[in-house]
């Protein structure tokens, strides 16, 4: 038997609604950490607490970052683990294969991504799902249930090793008269890169043809490109925590791991706030022209803390969610995570359109303050939408299509 008609489409009667929860929970943080590199240019919004901004558009600024940023790309990534891991014990538990179905999996997300992208917006993270996903399919789809979070605490921390390590090596070059001013011409030709490319993005997305846009995409998608070396060992990690999740059952039956949730909340989490905070204290900014010890034991300290603040608030959804006031308001989400990668592409679709100039061309004339009054409102329909569609439709159009691709034939669309 081949593997294309091994598989089939998970129903929504299989389907684990907590997971699907903290996808539609995950989409709206991820617009309102997108929102500010859809407003204005994509690498302006990189880096961290804007300086320029006073009032209520730098509280709202600085809230982003202690309670966004760096939070929700980590969920999204660790549902992508649980995904693949989901996907893999269905096949293992028909005894079919499981390899060919999963590649054209990933194949078919990467073609996605790239369209994304390319012709929508630079700031994609699915092409970088789809690379690692392979590397997932590749190196470890047999690891045992017990090695995955070490594999993943592992990965996780690597890149925030190596920061440390390039900070403390930027500190000693500058501290040497031979080497100090050669190593600051290095950092100042990065930085004059990046402010280059933000106005780079301010004329093409601001004021610049569809064309013009496109072809700055292709461009940011190079340096997105040469960042995944360093961020992708992060996210791969996060897969693999993700994986371990869902085949030990700790999301599908937290009562189960009640001890090791209660450790996420009330330890984990305290540590991950307390390291964003020294973080923010240090460093609430990003100069692209430094590289010593202090910025870069901020930037680290950062991307742990969210990492680590993320799994707080995977471990109190799980905990709300077991019969609290609060599971009926959580489970509403539950359709639009149904639909997660249909929403993720109808949030660059309709926001670029907003504020590019070959839309309606708000481009940078939304204030911080008013950008999360938009996220919700718009998270609020999509939410709606879910709700309406999935009563009609099996499937979101992006997710239909992409079990089409996956699959190979063409799965049913409408109800009944």
């Amino acid at each position: 038997m081949n593997d294309s008609a091994a598989l089939s489409p998970v129903g929504a009667d299989d389907r684990i609604q907590s997971m699907d929860v903290l996808r539609g929970f995950a989409l709206l943080g991820i617009l309102l950490m997108n929102i500010e590199g859809m407003v204005g240019p994509l690498f302006a919004s990189l880096s961290g607490v804007d300086p320029a901004l006073t009032g209520a558009d730098h509280t709202v600024d600085t809230l982003i970052y202690l309670f966004v940023q760096g939070k929700f790309f980590p969920l999204f990534s660790l549902l992508f683990g649980m995904g693949f891991a989901v996907i893999l014990m269905r096949a293992t538990d028909a005894g079919r294969p499981f390899f060919g179905t999963y590649l054209r999996r990933v194949l078919a997300l990467l073609a996605i991504g790239l369209a994304h992208a390319w012709l929508v917006w630079s700031g994609d993270i699915l092409v970088t799902y789809a690379l690692l996903g392979l590397l997932m399919l590749l190196l470890f789809r047999r690891t045992p249930v017990s090695r995955l979070p070490k594999w993943g605490v592992a990965f996780v921390l690597l890149p925030c090793v190596l920061m440390l390590a390039g900070g403390l090596a930027g500190s000693m070059a500058q501290m040497q008269p031979d080497s100090a001013a050669e190593f600051q011409a290095a950092m100042d030709a990065q930085g004059d890169k990046i402010a280059a490319l933000i106005e780079a993005e301010r004329v093409a997305y601001g004021s610049g043809s569809y064309a013009e846009a496109t072809a700055q995409r292709l461009r940011d998608f190079g340096v997105m490109m040469e960042m995944l070396p360093m961020f992708g060992a992060f996210i791969l990690g996060l897969f693999l925590v993700g994986a371990w999740f869902a085949r030990s059952g700790a999301v599908a039956r937290p009562h189960e791991y009640a001890r090791v949730l209660a450790r996420l909340r009330w330890v984990v989490f305290p540590i991950g706030v307390l390291l964003t905070l020294v973080a923010w204290r240090l460093e609430p900014t990003m100069d692209f022209a430094r590289m010593d010890a202090r910025a870069m034991g901020a930037h680290a300290m950062q991307m742990l803390g969210g990492a680590m603040m993320m799994l707080g608030y995977l471990a109190w959804i799980l905990r709300a969610l077991q019969g609290s006031p609060f599971a009926g308001l959580l489970a509403w989400l539950a359709p639009a995570g149904r639909m997660a990668l249909t929403h993720y592409l109808l949030q660059s679709l309709a926001m670029t359109w907003i504020f590019y100039g070959y839309g309606l061309g708000y481009f940078e004339q939304l204030p911080r303050a008013w950008q999360p009054l938009l996220v919700f409102a718009f998270f609020a329909l999509q939410v709606a939408a879910s709700h309406w569609w999935l009563a009609r439709f099996r499937f979101g159009p992006a997710e239909w299509l992409w079990r089409w691709l996956t699959y190979g034939r063409r799965p049913p669309m409408r109800m009944g």
